[in-house]
């Protein structure tokens, strides 16, 4: 299973490479042309890199916070993390304009913990009996956070640029600004090698009590990574929603919950999902391109409802 997954992948890397506005054969590489050369490694591989690791990320991420609350419908798109990075970095547009983009990603981790921590001790304090309810209380929250974004922009005479380069779109990708990216690959790793402390945590406080297991230490941990990955994504290509919700619930109906078993196929999953919308967005109107945004929306959101309605079921 995992080899087929990883053939496909790598079918899906080498398009990615060789679609885009500007033609490259590989006989133009194998005959060392300069601007073929230019143009694959200042553009087209930063982009695969980008695309690569936020979809490892941002489905890993929802593997994370999945465990935390114990429901399959919560990802950072329906629990108000993207929202809230959202709303760090028009903040840090105002309050910091000389900030550069370290400075813009403290102030969009900095927001979307904060969200988080208090979606999940919202919920903890609910106790919502309905699985269906936890998701949809997340989507009400972030939509508040983003009517308060929106307002903040509004004020602030900055909305058409908030509108502009908060949609998911991996086109300004190219060699130079998009390398904090790069931070995704020690959150990967320390997800891996928690894999299990989340595994248990899944099993709510009282077992993971039971099991000699530091829950609160846990469940800090799990957000202060969710929210250095979201932030990073998001202040590199924008938002993108619902890979984070797709990919694990997939992967768990086939292949369980056990973390340390099921996070490489989640994370090479998540990645090619991202790679196959990004390929088709730059298809569909060739030769512009569809921002990702609203290809993973629309692919993510088909996606949800269907899981929805199985839940309901």
């Amino acid at each position: 299973m995992q080899a087929r997954l990883f053939f496909v992948f790598l079918l899906l890397c080498g398009a990615s490479l060789l679609v885009g506005a500007r033609d490259i054969a590989w006989t133009q590489l194998f005959s060392f042309s300069d601007d073929a050369w230019l143009t694959l490694t200042a553009s087209r591989l930063p982009r695969l890199a980008a695309l690569v690791l936020t979809g490892v990320g941002l489905s890993v991420c929802g593997v994370i916070l999945q465990h935390i609350v114990r429901n399959k419908f919560v990802e950072p798109a329906t629990s108000g993390g993207l929202d809230a990075a959202k709303l760090g970095i028009l903040v840090a547009l105002t309050v910091a304009p000389a900030a550069g983009t370290a400075g813009k990603m403290a102030f969009a981790l900095a927001f979307c913990l904060a969200a988080s921590v208090l979606y999940v001790a919202l919920i903890r304090r609910i106790r919502f009996k309905n699985t269906i309810l936890v998701p949809v209380i997340g989507l009400v929250y972030g939509g508040v956070l983003s009517a308060v974004a929106e307002f903040y922009a509004y004020r602030n005479n900055i909305m058409q640029s908030m509108q502009g380069w908060l949609l998911g779109d991996f086109s300004k990708i190219v060699q130079g600004n998009y390398e904090i990216i790069y931070l995704i690959l020690p959150i990967v790793a320390l997800t891996y090698v928690y894999a299990q402390r989340f595994t248990v945590l899944g099993m709510g406080e009282g077992m993971a009590a039971s099991l000699g297991l530091n829950y609160a230490g846990t469940v800090a941990l799990g957000l202060m990574l969710v929210a250095v990955t979201v932030a990073a994504t998001v202040i590199t290509v924008g938002a993108i929603p619902f890979v984070g919700l797709a990919i694990p619930n997939l992967v768990a109906l086939r292949h369980g919950d056990k973390l340390g078993r099921t996070l490489p196929i989640v994370a090479l999953c998540g990645a090619s999902l991202l790679l196959a919308c990004d390929i088709a967005g730059r298809l569909l109107i060739y030769p512009f391109e569809v921002p990702i945004g609203l290809t993973a929306g629309g692919v993510g959101g088909v996606l949800f409802l269907i899981l929805i309605i199985r839940g309901r079921r």
